[in-house]
């Protein structure tokens, strides 16, 4: 193989294998409140474990706890896009973006640029939820 061919297809392997690198849920930031922090915690273990709707329900309560939690808000987007429910889960991205925009763990995964419309998500490769960055 030429080299030139040989880094273009690592090149676009390493890409490939970046974009279906799921994102991982987050932990809430320091100063949370105490019952949103446990919740989001116990959601997290449950949602590694792939029980997604137990994940589902600690989230809801962390955010019950703490509506501007956007860590919580994130992970109970990344719950209900296991179960689903990718509207709903759309509504959670975007929540959790508004409540952190420099979050970059937040805005700059592969999971919400999945959900909410980008120049990624544009144009040639479709909008939002589906298109090329769908699963």
């Amino acid at each position: 193989m030429k080299p030139l061919t040989a880094a273009l297809v690592l090149s676009m392997s390493a890409i490939l294998i970046a974009c279906a690198t799921p994102s991982p849920p987050l932990v809430t930031t320091l100063g949370a409140d105490p019952a949103a922090a446990k919740h989001n915690a116990e959601g997290i273990e449950h949602y590694n474990m792939g029980h997604w709707d137990v994940a589902k329900g600690h989230f809801e309560a962390a955010i019950k706890a703490d509506p501007k939690a956007a860590e919580a808000h994130y992970n109970l987007a990344l719950a209900l896009h296991q179960l689903g429910a990718h509207a709903e889960a759309t509504t959670h991205f975007k929540e959790a973006a508004k409540l952190a925009p420099t979050n970059m763990a937040i805005t700059d995964s592969s999971a919400y640029w999945r959900h909410v419309e980008s120049p990624r998500s544009s144009g040639m490769y479709g909008g939002g939820y589906g298109g090329m960055w769908g699963y």
